[in-house]
């Protein structure tokens, strides 16, 4: 990963909602430190700066934190983002030292094209690791270019960063390389499931028609 990334927080005094959204209209981000037995901190992040780490880094960031002067190093443990305006509403961070390990969870995505007929299905799509905090890698990128039918990645062929450990079992299939359907079997697998709907449907009315069978029978007899 790049060099750790300095952000300048500001302690927070005020809290709950109304507090947490006047930080936000501040350009800032609410957050809470916690961790090593230390007391939870709660501060006020730059919101352009932290997200440009986050674009960065990914979602396992470390940060080095200036507050009030102090230096701590963290590590970014969950961000929780606006569902439809997307913007960072509050994160939790991670004390952490030089030279500690940490267990965190890296994505895995496939690159390159396989042999022609062939289909990539993706089984696991991410991995845990026991890894230096300052050496996170943002994700895991495996390969199938050229990649012939039966080919198979399991998480222990990842390679990962210098000292770093699987915590994942090594067996966990992270990527099958199958025959492709035809296109006659795609045709067939739709029509199998066009047949389900219009049976469920099928049903769902038969079921709505007795419930009002019995329902106007309970009323003819009141």
């Amino acid at each position: 990963m790049a060099d750790t990334n300095v952000l300048t927080a500001a302690l927070r005094t005020e809290f709950g909602k109304g507090a947490a959204r006047r930080t936000r209209r501040d350009g800032q981000v609410p957050a809470v430190l916690y961790g090593h037995s230390t007391d939870p901190k709660h501060l006020a992040l730059p919101a352009r700066e932290f997200a440009a780490v986050l674009r960065a880094d990914g979602v396992n960031a470390v940060v080095e934190l200036d507050i009030d002067g102090e230096k701590q190093l963290a590590l970014t443990k969950s961000v929780v983002v606006h569902p439809i305006k997307n913007y960072i509403e509050h994160a939790d961070l991670l004390v952490i030292r030089r030279g500690e390990k940490v267990t965190v969870e890296i994505a895995v995505t496939t690159t390159g094209d396989a042999a022609p007929g062939t289909l990539v299905t993706v089984d696991t799509n991410a991995v845990e690791i026991e890894v230096d905090a300052t050496q996170i890698p943002e994700q895991f990128e495996v390969s199938v270019e050229g990649a012939e039918i039966g080919t198979q990645i399991l998480a222990s062929q990842l390679e990962l960063p210098s000292g770093a450990t699987l915590v994942t079992d090594g067996e966990t299939l992270l990527v099958n390389v199958v025959e492709a359907p035809t296109e006659a079997e795609l045709e067939a697998e739709g029509a199998g499931d066009l047949a389900s709907n219009v049976a469920a449907e099928e049903e769902e009315a038969v079921e709505d028609s007795s419930a009002a069978d019995e329902a106007a029978a309970a009323d003819s007899d009141n």
